[in-house]
């Protein structure tokens, strides 16, 4: 009897923990909601000056949110940036803009073909002056950016300078819905076919079928698949598209969270379009989410080649609940695991490092799982590609010019005394205008390095505080001389890096996006070396079939027994 009570004790004591720890649980959340409303109330009544309500707490809102993760956020009601998330549309009128801190204002960086800023006639470069009257000196890009959004048919008019000339447009907004598939076509080897996908909103898998249809009339043998830089979106639309690849009946990916309800199973409902065509899918560290499903599945299941550099590994997914007074809460609910088993999460934000960084999951603490023809692949740190293609090392000069105002007011004016180029792939820089480009940009005020010399001031500032000032003038100065560039000389000693990005936002101006895309793969190593693999039948198979398995320690001991 004493046995059957002791059993008894053991059975129901995990229970009588667990509730204990849930009544903790509930004591503390009570506890805290009760002190943060007290808080507020005192501040409300005694505090010097009047807070406004909305702004005070929806900023604590905000900072209680971060703690969690980078993907659970509060939507305001008539918040529009959740609706575009989720569909890709908003009403506005199809630009780009940028801050230019010279002038202190928004400029058009990129109006997108067949909307209604570029068929009004705006131009990348227009500084914004003023909308519907109101000026916009000062403004930051979100608060110009809420502003020419709007009501689908309303209209405003955007007063623009071109140069020396001041330009009023009438302009209608619309509902903007750019494409998910900006460019499809033919490489360079005239059989393989290129798809570039850019999300994962509503419609996209139609979109990545018609290019696929598309490349396949061309006469495509073979598939490259470019999901770099690719944020993600809706997971039904990644299983959609895995699902233009893989058999009927297939799970492509699955969630489980605390709750039952956000545990799903998502499978392949319908024949692939084609299963057998080699295919290479090239991501990178902008490869998140959906992207990751797409990637992770094809990899999985030996089904393409995945080509680039390791994703961003994201492994978790959201759901949209109501708040109230009409707001949204776009919430983590759950983690998504991928058909071998494992999941890609690269970040553990539930561990903060000292500095308030989010850690990542170190090598050592992975674990390995097998692809259905037994190669080996490894959970968490997104998904490391089967052929890595490192990308190129370039000086950080070139990053900074390249979005400096310098380098794109250089551009503008090229554009407005350039009124054609020659098609995409054609159009080369003579050394004579490479010369008059270096020219420009030393004498526009561009300065390299900033970050270094920003560095070395705070350590003169502590060096003086300290008393040390004349003791390291010399040594600093020296320093300083150092991280002073000649722009000029290193413009020409980089031509060749420094040419792509001009050609690149060349091609956005006069080509738009598509002819964006075009200009970006010319050159490409990914895709150089995704048609190296894929013109070689042996090496495509090879990289898809697992290594040979080694001997054990054990069978090895076992065969010289025998002998």
């Amino acid at each position: 009897m004493k046995k059957v009570y002791i059993y008894i004790i053991m059975c129901l004591l995990p229970l009588a923990l667990a509730a204990q720890k849930k009544e903790n649980s509930n004591s503390a959340i009570s506890r805290n909601l009760e002190l943060f409303n007290d808080i507020y109330k005192q501040l409300d009544l005694f505090y010097v000056d009047s807070l406004n309500a909305d702004s005070v707490i929806g900023r604590g809102i905000r900072l209680m949110l971060q703690q969690i993760d980078p993907f659970t956020d509060y939507y305001p009601e008539d918040d529009e940036d959740l609706r575009q998330m989720a569909t890709g549309k908003y009403a506005g009128i199809g630009s780009v803009i940028r801050y230019h801190r010279k002038e202190q204002r928004a400029v058009i960086s990129e109006p997108y073909e067949g909307t209604p800023s570029q068929l009004a006639g705006v131009k990348a470069g227009d500084v914004i002056l003023s909308i519907d009257g109101k000026d916009v000196k000062g403004m930051l890009t979100p608060k110009v950016s809420s502003m020419l959004r709007g009501e689908a048919g309303t209209t405003f008019e955007l007063k623009v300078r071109r140069g020396d000339e001041e330009k009023s447009f009438l302009i209608t907004r619309q509902t903007i819905q750019l494409p998910q598939v900006p460019y499809s076509g033919m490489l360079s080897d005239g059989q393989t076919g290129y798809i570039y996908l850019t999300g994962f909103t509503d419609g996209a898998c139609r979109e990545v079928r018609n290019a696929l249809d598309d490349v396949r009339r061309q006469g495509a043998k073979r598939l490259v698949l470019d999901l770099r830089g690719n944020p993600g979106g809706a997971v039904n639309e990644a299983v959609d598209i895995a699902n233009l690849f893989l058999p009927k009946g297939k799970k492509v990916v699955y969630t489980r969270g605390k709750m039952k309800h956000t545990d799903r199973d998502y499978y392949t409902a319908t024949e692939p379009v084609d299963s057998l065509m080699p295919l290479v899918v090239l991501v990178d560290g902008g490869s998140a989410s959906s992207s990751e499903i797409v990637a992770g599945a094809l990899q999985d299941f030996d089904r393409a080649v995945v080509m680039g550099a390791k994703t961003y590994g994201k492994g978790l997914i959201q759901m949209v609940r109501e708040v109230p007074y009409r707001g949204s809460l776009k919430v983590t609910t759950s983690r998504y695991y991928i058909p071998s088993g494992r999941c890609i999460q690269a970040y553990d934000y539930r561990r903060l490092n000292p500095d308030g960084s989010v850690g990542t999951i170190p090598d050592s603490l992975t674990n390995v799982f097998h692809t259905a023809a037994g190669r080996e692949v490894r959970d968490g740190g997104g998904i490391k590609p089967d052929v890595e293609v490192k990308p190129d090392s370039l000086p950080t000069m070139i990053y900074e010019l390249v979005q400096s105002d310098e380098f794109f007011d250089y551009v503008t004016h090229f554009c407005r005394t350039h009124p054609t180029i020659a098609p995409v792939g054609e159009f080369r820089f003579s050394d004579e205008d490479y010369a008059a480009f270096a020219d420009s940009i030393q004498s526009s005020g561009f300065e390299a390095g900033k970050p270094a010399k920003q560095v070395l001031q705070v350590l003169r500032d502590v060096i003086k505080r300290e008393g040390y000032q004349e003791a390291t003038s010399a040594e600093l100065d020296a320093l300083e001389a150092k991280l002073t560039y000649d722009i000029r000389a290193d413009l020409m000693r980089f031509r060749k890096e420094v040419e792509p990005f001009l050609y690149d936002e060349l091609a956005h101006r006069y080509y738009f996006q598509k002819g964006g895309v075009q200009q970006q793969l010319i050159g490409d190593p990914c895709v150089e070396r995704a048609l190296q693999v894929l013109s070689s039948a042996d090496e495509y198979k090879k990289i898809l079939t697992p290594a040979a398995a080694k001997p054990s320690v054990e069978k090895k001991k076992s065969k010289k027994k025998k002998k």
